[in-house]
């Protein structure tokens, strides 16, 4: 913009009108009335802010309340747990009471024909192949699924390499491994007792004598104690290994991995008796002599303990 000067010849120019002056109270009275208008809008539009913050907190927990009463709870999965040297009996019945079944729904499918995958030497008969384990339990579950998952993980297992080899290193096949299992599994005392339990098993095997197993003739008779009669041991059953030599003809329970461990990798000794005198006792020989007094303090200690 151009400055000029003002030009002689410009009209005078016009006084300007002096404003009146405003009273003093109109003017505090006006900026206070802007003032307070402001802060009344400012202290509504909190309220309507906290308010709807408010309804949407009671929304935000009404909801979810609303969702669960009126929408059905989904159940958690279950679970089952077999444990190591249950048999095939106990298994069922601890299916049937898990998926709320009537007694002896579990083995009715277990022995309907092509149900379960079995290996061909099992015949049919999933003792020891309902492999110990906790197995997940869904409201559709079967009996016929979840033991085919049992039998399905024993397959697994006991199919391994390190399984068949071991097998083939003690001249037996993965079955009567299976077997022999399932003995170490109902006989040692504790975990630590296996392997020299397999180591038994093994050397009367090799010299032809009768495994003379207590729990295997208590299977044959339906029952589980340490106490054998001399009536017993007259059993015709062919799991009476007092009189029968070699393996029983079937597993006698479910065996885990530690029993089949033991099997194929036996500790080293010369043993051929063992008897669990107290627990935590166990005590191997390999002469007749000493065994005998052993088992006469195991007479002692549970005539000790009926009285």
């Amino acid at each position: 913009m151009t400055y000029r000067t003002p030009s002689p010849y410009a009209p005078p120019r016009r006084p300007r009108r002096p404003s009146l002056p405003r009273s003093p109270r109109r003017v505090r009275r006006d900026r206070g009335d802007r003032r307070d208008g402001r802060a009344r809008l400012t202290r509504r539009g909190r309220l309507a802010l906290l308010l709807g913050a408010v309804l949407a907190l009671a929304a935000a927990v009404t909801v979810p309340l609303l969702l669960a009463r009126d929408e059905p709870a989904v159940e958690p999965p279950r679970t089952l747990l077999v444990t190591e040297g249950r048999r095939a009996a106990q298994v069922y019945t601890a299916v049937d009471r898990a998926l709320h079944l009537p007694g002896g729904t579990a083995r009715k499918a277990a022995t309907a024909p092509g149900v379960l995958p079995l290996p061909a030497a099992a015949g049919g008969n999933p003792e020891g192949y309902l492999f110990p384990a906790t197995y997940p339990v869904l409201p559709a579950t079967t009996p016929e699924v979840l033991l085919r998952f049992m039998v399905d993980t024993a397959v697994k297992h006991y199919g391994t390499r390190r399984i068949a080899e071991g097998a083939r290193a003690h001249g037996l096949s993965v079955y009567e491994t299976v077997i022999a299992a399932s003995i170490v599994q109902a006989e040692a005392d504790n975990p630590e007792d296996m392997a020299k339990v397999a180591r038994v098993v093994h050397n009367r095997l090799a010299r032809g004598m009768a495994l003379q197993m207590d729990s295997t003739l208590h299977y044959a008779l339906g029952r589980s104690t340490v106490d054998t009669s001399e009536e017993d041991t007259k059993s015709r059953s062919p799991y009476n290994t007092y009189v029968r030599k070699g393996l029983p003809p079937t597993p006698i329970g479910n065996p885990g991995d530690q029993a089949l461990d033991a099997v194929i990798r036996p500790a080293d000794g010369d043993w051929l008796y063992f008897v669990t005198v107290a627990p935590g006792d166990t005590r191997f020989t390999a002469d007749y002599a000493t065994h005998q007094a052993n088992v006469a303090d195991f007479n002692a200690n549970r005539g000790a303990a009926r009285q």
